[in-house]
Order: C-alpha cells, then structure tokens, then sequence
C-alpha cells in the first residue's frame, strides 16, 4: 500500500520541473545523510539526559534545590552535546564550503579553493586517535592549505563507501559550479 505522503527517497519524476522548497542554493545544508554512528550516539546521550532529568526532578521533589540545579544543567550540557553532534559534518551553499567540527567551525568561501580531490591517505577511525588507511576528500585552498572535509571513516560514513562517494561527487559539483575556473596560462 503506497503512502501518501513524501519521503527523502522518492525518485521524482522527469516530469516533475518544480523545484523543491529546500532547493535554495543560498542556504547552508549538507550534502549527505547523518550516518548510523553519529546519530545512534546522539540518540544515546539523549537517552541519558533523559535519566539525568528525571534524576533532577527527585532530586528537586527531595528538597536538594542546589543538587536538582546542578542535575538539570547537566542534562542540559548533554542535549545540547546531542544537538552539537547532530550538526557536525560539511555543509555547502553558493558562499562556500563550511566544516563544522565539536567545538569550531570554519568557512572557505569558493573563490578561496584551488581545487578538491579525494585521496587514498591515513583517517581517523570514528574520530579518535587511532588512523587507519582510507580515503579523505580534501579541500586544497589557493594558498596551499589542505583541509580534509570528509573520511570514509568517520561517523557518517563508516561502512557505508556508496553515500561517501555520492557525498565526494556531490561537494565536487558544488566546487565545479561555483569554484574559480583556475587561470590558464598565456604565453
């Protein structure tokens, strides 16, 4: 029985020359799906805030006003914890590529990137600090610099090579539309 309503995965139809409402090139929005790591952890620190609240709520029903305080702003460091983590990744617009990371977020706009690859080189496995050989897509500025966007290994996209070639293919289109054509030489 189909549903009538609409899901990230429908296929539209060639017929279909509407664009959608969240195809607005301006807005910063990320080119992949979370994957299962990133948002089963998040899922899990909600899950203990959860505890944690209720904790705070006996605590406070006890009469331990500082103690219930206490609890609650560590409940509330843990959703946001959660939040923060569900937003990590890369994201593009028409300005730019932006990497948000834990606890910082940096931005290059388009006119600032030389080109970006994917390269077979060391990754962190999940973020931590064991490497493990994987593929990185890198983003090389006009003065050199190298950022490495995305790894296979990482929690979006561990075990899952088809979304992170979509996602490398898809940040290399976005570069290809809006980067600066690199400059052929004259003689």
């Amino acid at each position: 029985m189909p549903l009538p309503f609409l899901t990230a995965d429908r296929a539209f139809d060639a017929t279909d020359d509407v664009a959608l409402p969240f195809d607005d090139h301006d807005q910063w929005r990320r080119p992949y799906r979370p994957g299962p790591w990133r948002v089963g952890a998040a899922a899990l620190a909600l899950l203990v805030a959860s505890f944690v609240l209720l904790a705070a709520v006996i605590i406070a029903a006890a009469g331990a006003v500082s103690g219930a305080a206490v609890t609650f702003g560590l409940a509330a460091l843990l959703i946001a914890s959660a939040l923060r983590m569900l937003r990590v990744g890369t994201w593009v617009s028409r300005h730019g590529v932006r990497r948000v990371g834990f606890f910082a977020t940096s931005t290059v706009a388009w006119a600032q990137v030389a080109h970006a690859r994917t390269t077979q080189q060391p990754v962190r496995w999940l973020g931590l600090p064991r490497t493990v050989q994987g593929q990185a897509l890198v983003l090389v500025r006009r003065d050199g610099e190298q950022i490495a966007l995305l790894t296979d290994h990482n929690a979006d996209f561990l075990s899952r090579v088809e979304a992170f070639d979509r996602a490398t293919d898809t940040i290399e289109a976005w570069n290809a539309e809006y980067g600066v054509a690199p400059v052929a030489a004259t003689r």
